[in-house]
């Protein structure tokens, strides 16, 4: 094969490439993540069936979504699943806990002290950044313990003091 062969050889590895990046179907497409093209894992599916579920409960409680996934920025910053609003203008902030089974103490066992305290800093992020005065705010959690099982709704679950754990 002489240097004129390779080239060629090259140049059609290089359009059979680019003709399979044109043919692949965008990540939203195809159901992936945007973040990378990659699928999500089954557990942020799971995640993400409960969330669904919770907010779909909690909208047909009156409560209105105002964002979901904040994400407090730095390391460790935490995360709030559903930020909704009641009818009486209080922010909640909504941790949502899935679980197959009710074992080991069901999914609210998972919500522990640091847990929380990162839930509370998220939520201070998010009202830094509220239009006016913070309004009223409470910390709720969503349960969902098996297939099948409705989701258990925990009004002021806890609070966003440093002492007091509300319902935990």
């Amino acid at each position: 094969m002489g240097g004129g062969d390779a080239g060629q050889a090259a140049g059609e590895v290089r359009q059979a490439r680019q003709a399979r990046e044109v043919a692949r179907p965008s990540p939203s497409a195809s159901g992936q993540a945007a973040q990378g093209g990659r699928r999500p894992t089954r557990r942020q599916a799971v995640g993400r069936w409960g969330e669904d579920q919770a907010l779909e409960c909690l909208q047909t409680q009156g409560l209105r979504l105002v964002q979901r996934n904040f994400r407090a920025p730095g390391r460790g910053g935490g995360e709030i699943d559903l930020v909704m609003q009641a009818g009486d203008g209080t922010l909640v902030f909504v941790e949502v806990r899935v679980r197959r089974a009710s074992d080991y103490g069901g999914a609210g066992a998972s919500i522990d002290a640091r847990k929380r305290a990162r839930i509370v800093l998220a939520a201070q992020h998010f009202l830094a950044r509220w239009p006016g005065p913070a309004p009223a705010c409470r910390f709720d959690v969503v349960l969902i313990d098996g297939q099948g099982q409705p989701p258990v709704w925990v009004q002021g679950a806890f609070d966003g003091g440093q002492g007091g754990h509300g319902a935990w």
